[in-house]
């Protein structure tokens, strides 16, 4: 049999007007440290996030979700010296709590034999 490993995913948002705290959910990361394993999937559905205003600026959401994306993956010629921590260090930067354009859900655990079909279901599930 084989082993299950804990996981933590949090669900990434886009929320085009802080203020009003009204997000819509892009993506999802996920993280196993047993593993040295994490996945960030997103998409931008330019409609849905049209529906909220037609003022929202999409290159810079994109923008933003790409650095999200190569910070967790530790992308080497990323600029953001974030991108250089520790695996669990940068999966903790990217959960924790702000208040910008773009957040996520506090993490929740979860354990799994094929992290990569959950990280793609979680997606599926919460997202598309």
């Amino acid at each position: 049999m084989r082993e299950k490993h804990l996981y933590e995913y949090a669900v990434m948002r886009v929320l085009p007007f802080v203020e009003r705290e009204e997000f819509i959910n892009v993506g999802i990361i996920l993280f196993c440290k047993q593993e040295k394993y994490i996945s960030v999937l997103y998409t931008v559905d330019e409609k849905k996030l049209n529906s909220f205003s037609n003022k929202i600026d999409l290159e810079l959401i994109k923008q933003n979700l790409t650095a999200f994306k190569e910070i967790a993956e530790g992308v080497k010629n990323c600029k953001n010296p974030i991108s250089k921590l520790d695996l669990p260090s940068r999966f903790r930067w990217l959960t924790a709590v702000r208040s910008s354009s773009i957040q996520t859900s506090r993490p929740h655990p979860g354990l799994s034999i094929d992290l990569e079909k959950t990280a793609q279901r979680l997606f599926e599930e919460l997202v598309l």
